[in-house]
């Protein structure tokens, strides 16, 4: 990973900036461990984080958070809690919690923390087993575990660098995702905490402003560095 000089901040850096100072240090998800983080995305879905959070905190305070305790919950109190976290497939994601555990049990003697020390590879390969983790979902549990510094972006966040010039826009998600992950590649800065804020800070960008339909250009704050707020200045604004 290169690290961008100090005397000419790249592009990049320069975004990162303006977003910390427009929205503060974001806070990630209270989650210490690999499979903490695995409930985290499944104990909700098409939820808020609000909402997401107050999930995982009935699952913390009910049942608890490792395998152990998850394996031994009752089905019945884990589609409670799902349901906290949004309508959609509640019996299919207290399933998939349920499952999950069972594979960290089976496959890591409990423990999923064992496979951040493991190859890039193989790490991606046992992430990417856990329904709905896909290779941005495993990236962000290696980042957010500090296992790995990789720029991890979720949808919000590729969304907000493909506009602003990285990458390619494309209908296939992950065509999308490691187009602007390679183009972002020679101006991350190998430091865990700067890459935390730049993927939380990004995400938040795109829920907020930089929107998949309807995007705030005209009280973003990235606009005069943004291609696509460019490209649309002359277009009439919605209504």
């Amino acid at each position: 990973m290169a690290r961008v000089s100090r005397g000419t901040p790249a592009k990049l850096h320069r975004i990162v900036a303006r977003l910390r100072k427009a929205y503060g240090r974001s806070v990630p998800p209270p989650a210490v461990t690999a499979f903490e983080l695995v409930l985290w995305e499944t104990v909700a879905y098409l939820a808020t984080d609000e909402r997401r959070a107050r999930a995982f905190e009935a699952l913390r305070t009910r049942v608890g958070l490792t395998p152990q305790a998850i394996i031994k919950a009752d089905p019945a109190v884990l589609s409670e809690i799902a349901a906290i976290g949004g309508a959609v497939a509640v019996e299919d994601r207290a399933r998939h919690m349920h499952d999950a555990a069972a594979y960290v049990i089976d496959a890591f003697a409990g423990s999923l923390d064992s496979v951040l020390t493991r190859p890039l590879r193989e790490s991606m390969r046992a992430l990417r087993k856990f329904h709905g983790i896909g290779e941005p979902g495993a990236e962000r549990i290696l980042l957010l575990m500090r296992a790995r510094q990789v720029l991890a972006l979720d949808s919000n966040g590729a969304r907000t660098l493909c506009r602003v010039g990285y990458g390619v826009q494309h209908k296939n998600y992950a065509t999308m995702y490691r187009s602007v992950r390679a183009a972002t590649g020679s101006e991350l800065v190998a430091d865990f905490d700067w890459l935390i804020d730049a993927h939380l800070l990004t995400r938040r960008h795109g829920q907020e402003v930089c929107k998949a339909t309807s995007p705030q250009c005209e009280v973003c704050v990235l606009k005069d560095e943004c291609k696509y707020a460019k490209a649309n200045a002359s277009r009439p604004a919605r209504s």
